[in-house]
C-alpha cells in the first residue's frame, strides 16, 4: 500500500483563476492505482472544502482533512489562519502568517479563522504510520521551508517530494537542497504546480542524480 499526500490543496481542479488545473490533483486522475493505495487532502481554509468535495467526489480511497499542517514550534492545537476576501473564489493565498497575505493584498481587509492545527510529524505518524508515501506534495503558503526543515526524513519512507519554492529565499533554497541532499534525495526538475513555482526531489541517488542535484545548488549561489 502506497499514500498519496497534498498540503495545502487548495480547491484542487475546481479554481476558476487557476483555469481549473491543479498539478497534483491532475497526476492523481491520470494516475492507475493498486486497490489498497490512499490518498490524503489537506487544506487549511474550510471555505475551499466544498470544491474540495466535488472534485474528489469519485474516489472512494481518498480522505479530506481540514487541518492547518505547522512545524514543531508551533504548540498549541489551533491556529489563526489569515485571508481576504479579495483572494475569492479560492483563497490561494490563505497563510498562518498575516504578513504572507498582506504581501500579495496590501491594500485588503485581512480576515482571520481559528483552525485546529497539527505537526507535520504528528500528522503523519498517526495517519501513515510506517507505510510508504509514493508523493508528499507540500505547497503551505510561507511555512513550506519550516515543514521541510521539521520533517523526519529518517522515520518516513518518502519517495518523492514536491515542495513550492516561490517564496523561499536563496538562502532557504539551499539549506532545503542540503538536508534533502543528506538525507539520499536527488533533485528532479519541476514539482506539481502548473506554473513551475515547486521542485520535485526523489530518494534515489546515484553519480547522475547527485551531479544534478549539487549542479542545482551552484545555480543558487
Amino acid at each position: 500500500m502506497s499514500y498519496y499526500i497534498q498540503i495545502g490543496a487548495g480547491a484542487g481542479d475546481q479554481d476558476e483563476s487557476a483555469n481549473y488545473k491543479d498539478g497534483f490533483t491532475d497526476f492523481i486522475k491520470k494516475k492507475t492505482y493498486n486497490k489498497d493505495d490512499k490518498i490524503l487532502i489537506v487544506e487549511a481554509n474550510p471555505l475551499n472544502l466544498d470544491k474540495l468535495k466535488i472534485c474528489w467526489k469519485d474516489y472512494s480511497n481518498l480522505k479530506i482533512y481540514n487541518l492547518a499542517i505547522v512545524d514543531s514550534n508551533f504548540k498549541n492545537n489551533s491556529i489563526k489562519l489569515f485571508y481576504t476576501e479579495d483572494d475569492k473564489p479560492c483563497y490561494q493565498v490563505t497563510s498562518i502568517y498575516i504578513e504572507h497575505v498582506k504581501k500579495h493584498y496590501p491594500k485588503s481587509i485581512i480576515l482571520e479563522k481559528n483552525i485546529e492545527s497539527k505537526k507535520i510529524n504528528d500528522f503523519l505518524s498517526e495517519e501513515i504510520d510506517d507505510q510508504k508515501i509514493e508523493y508528499l506534495a507540500i505547497d503551505a503558503e510561507g511555512i513550506d521551508f519550516y515543514l521541510i526543515m521539521d520533517l523526519n526524513l529518517k522515520k518516513f519512507d518518502i519517495k518523492n517530494i514536491s515542495i513550492e519554492s516561490i517564496h523561499l529565499e536563496k538562502e532557504q533554497k539551499k539549506i532545503l537542497v542540503n538536508k534533502l541532499l543528506e538525507n539520499g534525495y536527488s533533485y528532479n526538475g519541476k514539482g506539481f504546480d502548473v506554473n513551475g513555482s515547486d521542485l520535485m526531489f526523489r530518494k534515489k541517488m546515484n553519480l547522475y542524480s547527485k551531479l544534478r542535484t549539487k549542479n542545482f545548488l551552484r545555480k543558487l549561489r
